[in-house]
């Protein structure tokens, strides 16, 4: 046998050599991913979260009552908190100190120990062990039994054993970490998502103390940029200032809070003259995105009580057709949240709460109070029970119309929108649709698409804001029913006879806004993204929506030119041209509109895959989001106002 055919086999061979066992946190930092999300700017702040859940863990054990932030100047991390402090003495079984297999051991620590924590959010029992791993450094120090002990690790491994090293007054752990750059695209932590974070965690638990202080940034008296989040009234308090934007029918929410069987649910809800249904979840302090057993219960209580509320004062004998449940929700802000000492979540990012027993928990604790609160307040209950009504009757008519526009779709053979210009492929990976602002751009992008895989739909003017209308108005909308009919999907009902969005026959997996680089360009994509939003999430959800980039100014000297997308590249641009000099000859074009391209520029500077720059939209904050795209686009001037006046500075404005 030569080299080759050796070397050839011993490839192909398979046995216990060639098994790789990663030991302690050496398969966190392999796949960090597994255990953090991802390793970009969200796994970063994860690192956070998961620090401060230990904290809130104490908090709702009953042992702590403030927990403070800080960013440091090189962007690491410290959390304080004023809890009991983690144990520090030795494992019977491990032979070391508590803390150090807290620290380096996965699926350790006290929240597995029914007697030390009732009720834990960090449930995969790796989190701070995690954060250790992926940290370049990491310092814990301990306050406990009048006596101060600390341990340093380097990517998760310790530096020395726990130490004492002096006398205290207080309790509490400290913890500072240092994400390693060997892991993470990026360590610049946003001020703004740690401070949300926060503000939620404040109203979500009671009476505890939250700040954040950024030593990165500074006042003209040198105090460092500092928030305190404090909640005396719990859920009711964060439903008034997601609602700030909005108008309410009654004046305070409904608030609920009670306990059975060991789960304690806290509800508060309140009715506003939107058309929007915002209903947001937490099972232990964890966002519940897709819901589950105690949404169920929620909306089976307010379902139940208001329609036997609304039967008995014979307020529903006048509609010819059937309340359905959504009906109950339309207009309505409502946060559920409970404490579940053994959770059951479904998938890995725990998602959605799957514990059956808690739907029956929170439909009796919110039905027994609803029914007290609809019997000692009759006239705001009517007020509820006509907004139901008004509901209805919409669904219904919107009903009608979506059945009109999916009738004519099919009368009409293909029921695309003649203003359509499709592409050739019939693959959606592949296949991608410009949302373009006005008639005469869209033709210049018809001229300079790629045919094979661009599609172009124009749009005219200024689409419906549909945070204003009701839905069946929505289906009135010439260029709203054209995106419906282009992009292939439907409104649907599900089994609950709840409306759902169908994208099984999405035509186009990137849907890019392409609008004018100027205020009415601005507005336009905000319309557009404001429609996406409420009716058509799941594509923003699934990473379909784009916006382009069209840039800013083209600076030219002679034949040679550069396109530039902010003022930076602008002055860099003309810099370059003029050597640093005052140069006449160098002109600068600034683009206001689409249609100041040819096809030929249009395609190299905003269309061509290779070169230009399209944004992907996220949701980071579904809570944020909402309140942001409320307080833009709703009725309420004054909170629009102050918002403007807060941000003019970050506007780029032409006058």
């Amino acid at each position: 046998m030569d080299n080759a055919e050796k070397n050839m086999s011993e490839k192909n061979n398979y046995d216990a050599g060639n098994i790789t066992a990663l030991e302690g946190l050496e398969a966190v930092r392999k796949r960090p991913g597994m255990y953090i999300g991802s390793t970009d700017s969200k796994g970063l702040h994860h690192l956070v979260w998961e620090v401060i859940d230990n904290s809130i863990d104490e908090h709702l054990a009953g042992h702590c009552s403030k927990i403070q932030m800080i960013v440091h100047k090189d962007n690491s991390i410290t959390v304080k908190d004023d809890g009991r402090g983690i144990p520090v003495g030795m494992h019977p079984k491990l032979k070391k100190s508590a803390l150090e297999v807290v620290m380096t051991v996965l699926h350790a620590g006290g929240k597995f120990d029914k007697d030390t924590y009732k009720v834990s959010g960090g449930l995969h029992g790796v989190g701070v062990s995690c954060v250790n791993a992926l940290s370049s450094k990491l310092i814990v120090e301990v306050h406990r039994d009048g006596k101060v002990y600390d341990q340093e690790y380097k990517q998760g491994k310790p530096q020395y054993d726990v130490r004492e090293t002096g006398t205290t007054d207080i309790t509490g752990t400290f913890v500072t970490f240092y994400p390693d750059p060997e892991i993470f695209e990026s360590l610049v932590y946003n001020f703004d998502i740690l401070a949300t974070r926060m503000r939620e965690l404040s109203y979500l638990n009671q009476g505890l103390t939250l700040t954040i202080e950024d030593e990165r940034e500074q006042d003209e008296e040198g105090a460092f940029k500092e928030e305190t989040f404090y909640s005396e009234g719990g859920l009711a308090e964060y439903v008034n200032f997601l609602d700030a934007a909005r108008t309410n029918l009654i004046e305070q929410p409904i608030h609920v809070i009670g306990k059975e069987e060991n789960v304690e649910v806290e509800v508060a809800m309140q009715y506003n003259t939107s058309y929007s249904e915002n209903l947001y979840s937490f099972v232990n302090n964890i966002n519940t995105r897709e819901g589950g057993s105690h949404v169920n219960g929620f909306k089976r209580a307010i379902n139940r009580l208001f329609k036997a509320y609304g039967e008995q004062e014979g307020l529903f004998k006048k509609l010819k057709f059937a309340i359905a449940g959504e009906d109950f929700r339309e207009g309505l802000t409502a946060i559920v949240s409970v404490k579940v000492p053994e959770p059951q979540f479904k998938g890995q990012t725990k998602g959605e709460l799957g514990n059956s027993e808690v739907t029956g928990i929170v439909s009796r604790v919110v039905g027994d109070i609803l029914k007290h609160w609809l019997e000692e307040n009759p006239l705001k209950a009517k007020k509820i029970i006509d907004k139901v009504i008004i509901a209805a009757t919409a669904r219904h008519a919107a009903r009608k119309a979506r059945e009109m526009v999916q009738r004519k779709n099919v009368l009409t053979g293909s029921g695309l929108p003649g203003k359509l210009a499709d592409c050739a492929s019939k693959n959606p990976e592949e296949s991608e649709i410009y949302l373009v602002e006005g008639d005469s751009a869209g033709g210049t992008a018809k001229q300079g698409r790629d045919r094979h895989t661009m599609a172009i739909l124009p749009l005219r003017g200024k689409i419906l804001n549909v945070e204003k209308a009701m839905e069946h108005r929505i289906y009135e909308n010439e260029e709203i029913k054209n995106m419906f009919t282009a992009l292939g999907v439907k409104i649907a009902e599900n089994d609950l006879g709840e409306r759902v969005l169908n994208i099984d026959n999405l035509r186009y997996h990137k849907i890019i806004i392409m609008c004018d680089a100027d205020v009415d360009g601005s507005h336009i994509t905000t319309l557009i993204l404001t429609f996406f939003f409420r009716y058509m999430r799941p594509l923003i959800e699934k990473g379909y929506i784009y916006v382009a980039q069209p840039p800013l100014y083209m600076v030219k000297k002679g034949k040679q030119f550069r396109y530039c997308w902010n003022d930076q590249e602008r002055e860099e641009a003309i810099s370059a041209y003029s050597n640093g000099k005052e140069d006449n000859s160098v002109k600068i074009q600034r683009y206001k509109g689409l249609g100041e391209m040819n096809a030929e520029q249009l395609w190299e500077t905003t269309m061509d895959p290779d070169t230009r720059i399209i944004k992907q939209v996220h949701i980071e904050d579904a809570f944020e989001s909402d309140r942001i795209f409320s307080m833009l686009m709703g009725d309420e001037v004054p909170p629009r106002r102050a918002f403007i006046e807060a941000n003019a500075k970050y506007a780029n404005v032409d006058v």
